[in-house]
């Protein structure tokens, strides 16, 4: 696990836990919406009886620091920093990896779908404003996917699917035998048409 918390942050977490008055009290590290554009890194305060058996622990010499098991690969060099200022200070939190981690053939087969998906696919879709994403993977080789923005109801989803993102994902993610589309494609609003 590659994440900094430098000295000044966890001398300013430190602070903010003792004034909690909670023994054992700890921080949680997490990111919402992990792999996604809408992904945000979170900072808590963990209690005890909020600790999970899935949690990787990092234990600094000025606090314990508790990672969601989910957002470990997400939060691979992540920043933590604290910086004084003449009117107080400043928390920084950097996660460069929070919306599209590093992945590799080891990595899990969802997160290979959605890297390609926000990589390479997605960026071709918003031309035309729409966007794809991961629903589900079934048996561990059959990814649903959900269009959106302008391929909901669009005439040629069929043809994006099939000649774009399948033959993409099916070529990028070692493994995938089938691509569904689960978009009911009857509303079209906003097709691109």
């Amino acid at each position: 696990m590659n994440i900094t918390i430098t000295d000044g942050a966890q001398e300013y977490l430190s602070s903010l836990l003792e004034k909690q008055g909670v023994e054992g009290i700890a921080v949680r590290i997490f990111i919402q919406q992990p792999g996604t554009p809408y992904a945000e890194t979170c900072l808590a305060y963990c209690r005890p009886d909020e600790v999970n058996e899935s949690d990787e622990i990092l234990n600094l010499p000025k606090l314990k620091v508790y990672i969601e098991k989910n957002s470990v690969n997400f939060l691979d060099e992540a920043y933590v920093d604290y910086a004084t200022e003449k009117m107080g200070g400043q928390l920084t939190i950097k996660a460069p990896n929070a919306k599209m981690p590093k992945v590799t053939s080891d990595s899990p087969i969802e997160d290979q779908i959605n890297y390609v998906l926000y990589s390479d696919i997605n960026p071709g879709l918003a031309a035309h404003g729409g966007e794809v994403s991961l629903l589900e993977v079934i048996d561990g080789q059959i990814a649903v996917l959900k269009f959106g923005g302008g391929c909901q109801g669009c005439s040629a989803v069929d043809l994006t699917l099939k000649e774009g993102v399948e033959k993409t994902l099916m070529e990028k993610v070692p493994g995938l035998t089938a691509v569904k589309d689960s978009t009911d494609h009857t509303v079209t609003d906003n097709a691109f048409m």
